[in-house]
């Protein structure tokens, strides 16, 4: 009797069991969603490197610090350029006062001009003269010969003169011109010592002090937009061919617990990080939070697709082979969307199907 009466209580509590396992399908709001790790960037963040090696001098700014475009942020220093520079200005100057002032090179051969040119004035007077006498048979012919070749002389001379002249500005402009070129040259290697901002921005790290080596292989500051913030999400490469630009996403951040924030996806890298296997995807706030700080992490859903009022199981009951056990034993749904925990049934079951979970 006794045996019985477990028996029953044995069956009892089997049937209760597999009631309390059966359900019936429910209309419900379903979003597909991606799920991407998140890390929150300025816009524009670049690290600052040297073109040149040297000892860092001075920080012209602190962290945090706001700066303009082509502002000093690091000098370092520049003994040797900077005596180049001004060597360079010296010998500028002094090709320019060669050129054109009161002692220059020119002025000397002007005036040598000047008088060959007198004297030339001077002895084709007298050639020609002495010609017109001589063809009168007036005259001897040894002074004929001695004024033409004085004539032939102070001519020759003069042309030297006149090229001399033109040779010696062309040179003295090509010396003022190749100083200048090396000064500006110099100024140029002047200015590579002082490491200047590319954009409007905010310093957020220094990694130099001064009298530390500076070298070009190593970042000096890292410096990104003061007020735009760019979300950096990595998804996995098997959701990737999902995502697409302009789709919503919904983040958390850890800084701002239980608060949501609505953003947009902007850019997609194509490239994939091989460490990882993730790729990198870009979105901007749609709303940002008032305070945030470059590195900031959380948590993203990139929202695939959504549909409302639609027939859904938990994923928990459906087998591999797309089948849900009912009261009329195994049948197979065509199912849609799909999230972590539910699955959109298109057909095959109603609402009113009561069907169980799986053993």
């Amino acid at each position: 009797m006794r045996l019985l009466h477990f028996i029953l209580i044995l069956i009892c509590c089997i049937a209760c069991s597999k009631n309390s396992e059966r359900i019936k399908p429910q209309e419900q709001e379903l979003t597909e969603s991606v799920y991407a790790s998140v890390t929150i960037q300025p816009d524009s963040l670049y690290q600052v490197y040297a073109i040149v090696s040297g000892i860092l001098d001075i920080n012209q700014l602190e962290e945090g610090d706001l700066i303009m475009k082509d502002q000093a942020l690091i000098q370092i220093i520049n003994n040797v350029p900077k005596l180049n520079s001004q060597n360079s200005r010296l010998s500028l100057d002094l090709a320019k006062q060669n050129l054109n002032g009161s002692a220059a090179i020119l002025n000397s051969i002007e005036d040598e001009i000047v008088a060959a040119t007198i004297k030339y004035n001077n002895d084709s007077i007298n050639f020609f003269r002495q010609k017109n006498l001589w063809k009168q048979n007036i005259g001897s012919k040894v002074q004929y010969d001695t004024k033409k070749l004085n004539y032939e002389l102070t001519t020759n001379n003069l042309k030297l003169l006149q090229n001399k002249y033109h040779r010696t500005k062309n040179e003295l402009q090509t010396a003022v011109k190749q100083a200048q070129n090396n000064y500006k040259t110099s100024l140029i290697a002047s200015k590579d010592f002082t490491v200047k901002s590319k954009i409007n921005g905010k310093v957020y790290a220094l990694y130099k002090e001064p009298g530390e080596i500076v070298t070009t292989m190593e970042p000096l500051a890292s410096i990104g937009s003061a007020t735009n913030f760019i979300i950096e999400l990595l998804v996995d490469e098997v959701d990737i061919v999902r995502i697409s630009k302009n789709q919503d996403i919904l983040i958390t951040l850890d800084a701002y617990n239980n608060r949501i924030f609505k953003g947009t996806i902007s850019k997609i890298y194509p490239k994939k990080d091989e460490r990882n296997q993730t790729f990198k995807v870009e979105a901007l706030f749609e709303t940002p939070p008032n305070i945030l700080y470059p590195g900031l992490s959380g948590e993203a859903n990139i929202i695939i697709s959504k549909k409302n009022n639609i027939l859904t199981i938990p994923k928990a009951y459906i087998n591999n082979d797309n089948k849900v056990k009912t009261d009329e034993g195994l049948v197979t749904i065509i199912t849609g969307l799909q999230n972590m925990e539910y699955i959109e049934v298109i057909s095959g079951i109603t609402k009113d199907t009561y069907i169980y979970k799986p053993e």
